[in-house]
């Protein structure tokens, strides 16, 4: 009672500021309004419909074949080498191991024993004094007589020796030495043999044309069909506010138990859905929706916050496929960031206490 009088106090000093934000005016206490875009209105015409357009039909009559026979190259001629290496025989060949040359031997000087006269003082002549012996006078230099008196050379006989051949070189020759090798000569030298190789036939059968193909042609008319067909009366897209039932406001649960770990809506989930929402939707046009998905605490925060998404995004995809606009439709994943009840990270719970988190929320929101 006091909640739904604190609600009228609210709406009446709002009265004023209603008209200027286009709220609803003169509320009524208690009650809940959801501003809504009212739909665009049709109407039905009827509309000739060209569902087969005029075409052609072709009819074709196929060639017709003959066979020939023909003579066809299948390998052309050519020309291929054949290589011959070299051939080799082997040969005796001398060589000089040593070669000629000679050696000098020396003979010594030899010597003959022989003498040589020597003069050893010249021959001279020279005056003399002498005494004449029958002398009469006593003084002897009376009686003294100058002679010119020769006096021969004096010789001495030296023993010396001669050389009977002097020292001399004789030639001794040092004989040549020779040996042999063996090598391998070219006897028959490298060499490249070009065969021929002639052009190869065969003969061959195929198929030419005869009778050549030819098209005929028919025009088949166009057909048409009456068709009904809605158009656009009215456009919508005004804002309007529409009493609503308040419990749609708040979050309302959905009877959907997702399988563990999946977002796939089983036959059970889609027959909810299709039991709550979309009788909600198509019975108020304009209204938007807020689908929340949320899970208990077990798995990391992300992964929970990604399933969470998967699922509301599932249930939206569903009500797409049903004909619901998707501007009407909010899908938001919460994953275990608004728990029930203590049944958060390390908490020890029971598996009804972790459901009790695991759900899957609605609620009627403002454009």
């Amino acid at each position: 009672m006091k909640k739904l009088l604190l609600i009228a106090i609210v709406m009446m000093g709002m009265s004023g500021f209603a008209q200027v934000d286009g709220l609803p005016q003169n509320p009524d206490p208690g009650k809940c309004y959801v501003k809504c875009t009212t739909p665009d209105e049709f109407s039905t015409e009827t509309v000739q419909v060209e569902v087969r357009p005029a075409y052609k039909v072709l009819k074709t009559t196929q060639p017709k074949y003959k066979w020939v026979t023909e003579k066809v190259l299948v390998q052309e001629a050519s020309k291929k080498y054949i290589y011959h290496p070299a051939t080799y025989k082997t040969v005796k060949v001398p060589y000089v191991k040593k070669e000629a040359s000679k050696y000098y031997k020396v003979i010594p000087a030899t010597f003959t024993n022989d003498t040589q006269e020597l003069e050893i003082f010249p021959k001279t002549a020279q005056w003399e004094y002498s005494s004449y012996k029958d002398c009469a006078s006593s003084n002897p230099n009376d009686c003294k007589t100058l002679c010119y008196v020769e006096k021969p050379a004096q010789y001495k006989t030296v023993p010396v020796k001669k050389i009977g051949q002097d020292a001399h070189t004789e030639e001794v020759p040092i004989a040549e030495k020779t040996d042999f090798y063996y090598k391998k000569v070219i006897d028959q030298p490298a060499r490249v043999e070009e065969v021929e190789i002639p052009a190869k036939y065969a003969t061959i059968k195929r198929q030419v044309i005869d009778v050549p193909a030819k098209v005929t042609e028919e025009t088949i008319p166009a057909k048409f069909v009456e068709v009904k067909k809605q158009v656009l009366a009215k456009k919508g897209g005004v804002s309007v506010w529409k009493e609503i039932d308040c419990g749609l406001v708040k979050p309302n649960k959905l009877n959907i138990h997702w399988p563990l770990n999946s977002a796939k809506l089983t036959s059970k989930a889609k027959s909810e859905i299709d039991r709550v929402l979309i009788p909600l939707l198509k019975n108020n046009p304009g209204t938007k929706i807020e689908l929340s998905s949320h899970t208990d605490s077990r798995g990391s925060k992300a992964y929970n916050k990604r399933l969470s998404q998967m699922r509301a995004d599932a249930i939206k995809s569903y009500l797409i496929s049903k004909g619901i606009s998707p501007n009407r439709i909010v899908s938001i994943g919460y994953g275990e960031s608004r728990l029930l009840n203590n049944c958060s990270d390390g908490v020890p719970c029971s598996e009804a206490q972790h459901q009790v988190n695991r759900r899957t929320e609605y609620r009627v929101i403002n454009n």
